[in-house]
Order: C-alpha cells, then structure tokens, then sequence
C-alpha cells in the first residue's frame, strides 16, 4: 500500500517517525521555548517540514534526557554542547557513545565534589572563627589567590 502525502508534502509515515517540538516538550518535560534555545545552541536539531514545521528524530529525546541530567550534575552549556558534538551524527548513538560522554564531566564531578566536601568540612570552624579576612581566609582566599585577579568582587 502507497504511503498517503499530506498537503504539505509529507508522507504519514515521515510525520509519525518524527516529533513536533510541541510532542518533544511535553514528553520531556521542558518548554518548548527551552527547546528552541536549546537548538539555537547547537545542543540538538529539527529539520523542517514541507509546512516549516520543526520536527525532531526520537533520539533527541535522550538528547535532551542527557542535558537536562548535566545541568543538574552543574555542568556548563557549553561544557554539554562540546561533549554532545563527539557523538554520531549519522546514527543513534549506542551505550559505548553516551559512556565516552559521561567520562568526559567525570573528572570535573569528581573535583567539584572533593571540593564542596572540603568547604563543608571547614564550614563549622570558618563560621565560627569570625575573622571575615577576605586576605586570609582559608575558605574563602586560600593563599590570596584571588588578589591577581585584580580589584572588586570575584564571587
């Protein structure tokens, strides 16, 4: 049987393999504004129907799925936008793909932790000890590291 081509062009069968942006935002959970800046990033793609319609492939969903979970692990956008550019772009990518992925943020997880496990360990004594020493302060300036950035806040 002959695939039916709407008036636009598009058979039923492309239209049902892709997903609106609308279809993407609520099967994802983000709004479709969060979606279109998301693209004008470069963190996914649509192509556009016969009708300028954005239409997404499924796998924009675990797209998405890995960027929304970066985000909450604090990694930056554009951190998110050179990891996601090593993936294929000619096929969906496997368990191996998204694995090199996740080892590129672990080193900088790991180091954000070891940190804030640092800053919650000294936290009792440096809210106790008073000093308010911007200079000195080995929680806030360790080793004044931050006079070489030159005058005004830095926080």
């Amino acid at each position: 049987m002959k695939q039916h081509d709407d008036a636009h062009g598009d058979s039923m069968a492309e239209l049902a393999a892709d997903l609106s942006v609308g279809e993407v935002a609520r099967r994802s959970g983000l709004a479709v504004s969060a979606l279109h800046f998301y693209e004008a990033r470069g963190l996914i793609a649509s192509v556009r129907s016969a009708g300028n319609q954005r239409r997404y492939p499924r796998s924009v969903l675990r797209r998405v799925s890995v960027i929304k979970i970066a985000q909450r692990m604090g990694v930056p956008l554009a951190a998110i936008g050179e990891a996601l550019q090593a993936l294929p772009s000619g096929r969906t990518p496997t368990v191996a793909d998204w694995r090199r992925l996740s080892e590129r943020w672990r080193e900088d997880l790991d180091e954000r932790i070891r940190t804030l496990t640092a800053l919650r360990d000294q936290l009792d004594g440096c809210i106790g000890c008073g000093c308010l020493s911007l200079k000195v302060c080995p929680l806030r300036n360790a080793q004044d590291a931050l006079a070489q950035e030159g005058p005004g806040p830095h926080f």
